[in-house]
């Protein structure tokens, strides 16, 4: 099967996830893409969803499924997001698609996260992708240098020759050359440093279940 393929498997076996008549929490990305499409087909045993992106949101209003604030809604039964990397406990690296502070948000008011992925995610150890952190402009120099200090190289992401700019206005530092041994450690000081809005190793709102497409089919992998 082609990775496309594996995500729209992952995205349609999320739906046994979904509790019907409340709303969902809903990622970002190519593979929650496939999910959002396949919600398409329960969208009216559903409250609506809440949605970690401007480009989510835009993706489910178009299917006729309501988009709440996460202000108004209290707690999520379930959140639906991809990774960039997930390890053997659920530990995750994400915001490849540079929206890894509103998943973060969406993630801590969920009581269950539901990581859907292709089995080229699954690693031993975070860092081989590069790490995607959320940074206030004007701290994107020194944030870097703090990088550097830990002996990986870093680069602001640019999008047509600038800076991207994410949905909060921020700068996105991504860095390469780390091994993530302790992920819950690195998460604690990394935020922690003036100027990070979001690192995006998610340990401290990992997920608990894993929905991986195989070559054999979803393989579900609990933590």
């Amino acid at each position: 099967m082609t990775q496309d393929e594996l995500k729209a498997l992952v995205g349609q076996a999320a739906l046994k996830y979904v509790v019907p008549g409340e709303i969902v929490g809903v990622g970002t990305g190519s593979t929650v893409n496939k999910f959002i499409d396949a919600l398409a087909t329960m969208k009216d045993q559903i409250k609506g969803a809440v949605s970690s992106s401007e480009a989510s949101t835009v993706r489910l209003k178009a299917l006729g499924i309501p988009v709440f604030d996460s202000n108004e809604v209290e707690s999520l039964s379930v959140y639906i997001d991809g990774a960039d990397e997930i390890d053997h406990q659920g530990h995750m690296v994400k915001g490849g698609g540079a929206a890894l502070t509103r998943e973060k948000i969406v993630a801590a008011q969920s009581k269950q996260f539901v990581c859907i992925a292709d089995e080229s995610k699954l690693v031993d150890a975070l860092g081989a992708f590069p790490l995607p952190v959320e940074v206030i402009p004007m701290a994107t120099a020194r944030v870097m240098r703090q990088f550097v200090a830990m002996g990986a190289t870093a680069a602001v992401r640019l999008k047509d020759g600038q800076p991207l700019v994410t949905d909060n206005g921020q700068y996105i530092v991504d860095v390469k050359g780390l091994k993530i041994t302790d992920p819950v450690a690195f998460e604690n000081t990394v935020s922690q440093w003036p100027g990070v809005v979001t690192v995006g190793v998610f340990a401290l709102q990992k997920a608990q279940v894993c929905l991986l497409g195989t070559a054999d089919g979803v393989k579900t992998l609990s933590f």
